[in-house]
């Protein structure tokens, strides 16, 4: 069954993309779900027009994330710590406690989006890497100090 993608599908495509599904995958989910139409003339004119609305708001999000990633492109985040010897910590610092803070200075950062290779284990300072909408990422400076 020839389908019109209305939202981006993990594995099968991008909003507007025109793909030959399974029957049964589009009717028992795809459908219900309100993910795709069905692809015949009427349903590929009204795509068009919605396939103009998403590019519009995707250029709407990425102007918010570049001012975003501008304003975060100085951010220096201090986490204060226990440390123990050779400057260990007990525990660890993660993305969540690293959102948290951004947080405090006024930026709603999802944990999702910080990427950090492992929890941050010793005490010093780290560049992080922000992953933000559109593709666009920023760096964090993240400062552990002892408690």
């Amino acid at each position: 069954m020839k389908v019109i993608l209305q939202k981006d599908i993990p594995n099968l495509g991008d909003a507007g993309d025109i793909k030959e599904v399974a029957d049964g995958y589009a009717r028992n989910f795809l459908l219900p779900k309100k993910l795709v139409l069905i692809a015949n003339e009427s349903s590929k004119k009204a795509m068009e027009h919605q396939t103009k609305l998403i590019k519009i708001k995707k250029d709407k999000r990425k102007k918010v994330s570049e001012k975003l990633a501008e304003s975060m492109s100085g951010v220096e985040v201090t986490i204060k710590a226990q440390v123990g010897e050779e400057g260990k910590l007990f525990g660890s610092i993660t993305s969540m406690d690293i959102a948290k803070e951004l947080l405090a200075k006024g930026f709603e950062i999802d944990k999702r989006k910080i990427q950090l290779d492992s929890p941050l284990r010793q005490e010093g300072d780290y560049e992080v890497t922000v992953k933000l909408d559109e593709g666009l990422n920023t760096k964090v400076k993240v400062s552990i100090v002892k408690e």
